[in-house]
């Protein structure tokens, strides 16, 4: 017998018997090997079983991809409208609405607050007709989910679309809206609220009621921590946070005779994903297992319809200024990190978004990231493929813990509302984000380009991207139309009835319609609910009670 006899024998005595693969097994590798859709060793958690830390079904990506939805919307409804065909010409699957800032807090693009402000960060919308003009022509058929940042105006851009439905003659139960509608985490983080937290969670929860009622299949709210932790706070903060705002709402509905295990399938919770790719793998799984047995123990959902759906959307606060081309690599990774997750719908964000509003080239290049990693990457070919990693498990399970007890400390400072009107979550997500600024400041976290090897690259060129010229002003000449045309009358009674509905404290929703079809706008709407509900005065200073003796 030869060497190589020799040699070929000691290989073969080395090769272990395969695995057995599930003869429906349909996937494999790029070698061609077959994979089944899980693994699983004895006695492990199965996917699509409760408390659906595995997934939320057994096949997950094998019966459907995530959604695909890049965050678009500037300038104009005209715009946007075309941002989004050629996003869905490329294969996009959801749209999401970026709004200006004063339609995000219920300001019309004439009133003197919005000066500066028109288009710049989002598209403005004043009255139904923008959302008309958004949708205009777009193949709404390939659309499976439109969502938008909506949150103080959640209840009034739902009457929009709703009315906007009704008069493009499209049926609702053939569409899909998803709306953020979250009021409570704009306290501390983003900052565009309207009215003060109490009023604002119940206005939101209007929507749930709503829904439950007229429109099953769409998504009344999501249960948001992604701002919280782009504001600076942790993991952990942010899943608890979302977590002590989804039980006030979910509170308040019941409170209203909603059976929670009948909305159950429409919840969401939105969480960032970041470039730690295990952390963040790991985050989604411990946040599925605590919902799910929150929505089983304490609102009584059965257990199989107990499994609580994520969006992710990479984390922006993670991409830097310096060397911003470095971002395609970190939403890659962050992407990465969503995926391997399991979420349900996924928004990538586009590279230049550290100056400025995404170009066409880069959100193209966003929701490419995407499918390369659903059909090249093979990431999605197996049902939670971190599984079993005695990492990813110990690591998942101390995130959930720790995140329950966070939990329980918000609701010992009074819940979502208490911890907010005492200053506690505002005081609570400086102090995360001034850790954080402090271990980047002393290399203690490293930044490629920023506090690693920074380099004098220069600026990429055609930054920043900005808005065209004149969109502030073509905007209010179709709010001016709108006024001019509408009958004075029918938008009087509308707006009277719409003041009677809150004071009265009844569901808003009917009265938001009337309002819509009378053409009201958004600052009118505003106007009238700000005359019950009352404003939020952002100049009381919350977390008095916090400050120790003497401290100024």
């Amino acid at each position: 017998m030869t060497d190589i006899d020799d040699l070929a024998s000691l290989l073969r005595s080395w090769v272990k018997p395969d695995e057995a693969v599930e003869q429906a097994a349909k996937k494999t590798t790029s070698s061609r090997l077959p994979i089944p859709a899980f693994y699983a060793g004895p006695g492990a958690d199965r996917p699509g079983l409760f408390p659906f830390g595995r997934g939320i079904t057994e096949r997950m990506y094998h019966d459907d991809l995530w959604v695909m939805g890049m965050y678009s919307g500037y300038a104009s409804p005209k715009e946007t409208n075309t941002r989004f065909r050629n996003l869905l010409a490329a294969g996009q699957t959801g749209l999401s609405i970026a709004l200006d800032l004063p339609t995000q807090i219920g300001v019309d693009s004439d009133d003197p607050l919005a000066a500066g402000e028109v288009g710049k960060v989002g598209v403005p919308l004043n009255s139904v007709e923008d959302i008309l003009a958004l949708l205009d022509g777009l193949p709404l058929h390939q659309v499976r989910q439109m969502r938008s940042t909506v949150n103080a105006i959640g209840p009034i851009f739902a009457a929009f679309v709703i009315v906007a439905l009704e008069e493009l003659a499209i049926d609702p139960a053939a569409f899909r809206l998803f709306l953020q509608n979250d009021p409570l985490k704009e306290f501390s983080s983003r900052g565009t609220w309207i009215f003060p937290p109490g009023p604002s969670a119940r206005f939101a929860v209007d929507v749930i009621e709503y829904f439950a009622k007229h429109h099953p299949t769409w998504q009344p709210i999501q249960f948001c921590g992604y701002h919280l932790r782009d504001a600076g706070g942790t993991a952990v903060q942010e899943v608890a946070v979302a977590t002590a705002n989804g039980i006030a709402y979910l509170d308040e509905a019941e409170r209203r005779g909603v059976e929670i295990a009948e909305i159950a399938p429409s919840l969401f919770l939105f969480l960032s994903s970041s470039v730690d790719i295990f952390e963040e793998a790991a985050k989604f799984r411990a946040a599925r297992r605590l919902w799910a047995r929150l929505l089983h123990e304490r609102y009584r959902v059965p257990k199989e319809k107990a499994a609580i759906k994520i969006f992710s959307y990479t984390l922006g606060g993670a991409l830097a200024a310096h060397e911003p081309q470095n971002n395609i690599v970190r939403v890659a990774y962050e992407a990465l990190g969503a995926v391997l997750g399991g979420v349900q719908t996924l928004a990538t964000s586009s590279w230049d978004e550290a100056h400025t509003l995404p170009s066409e080239e880069a959100a193209h290049l966003a929701l490419r990231t995407q499918q390369i990693l659903a059909h090249e990457a093979g990431v999605a070919k197996v049902v939670d493929p971190l599984g079993g990693s005695y990492y990813v498990e110990a690591l998942t399970q101390r995130l959930e813990n720790e995140i329950t007890r966070y939990t329980v400390t918000v609701l010992d400072h009074g819940g979502a509302i208490g911890a907010i009107e005492s200053g506690f979550l505002a005081q609570e997500l400086a102090d995360a984000a001034y850790r954080d600024y402090q271990e980047v400041s002393r290399g203690e976290r490293l930044i490629v380009g920023v506090n690693f090897k920074p380099s004098n690259q220069p600026m990429p060129e055609n930054l920043p991207f900005t808005v065209p010229p004149g969109t502030a002003e073509e905007t209010i000449g179709r709010l001016q139309q709108v006024r001019t045309g509408r009958n004075a009358q029918r938008l009087r009674i509308a707006l009277d009835g719409l003041c009677t509905a809150a004071r009265e404290g009844r569901n808003t929703i009917p009265a938001l319609l009337e309002a819509t079809r009378a053409r009201a706008t958004i600052g009118e709407i505003t106007e009238t609910l700000a005359t019950v509900f009352g404003r939020h005065d952002s100049s009381v200073e919350y977390g008095a009670p916090l400050r120790k003796s003497g401290a100024p």
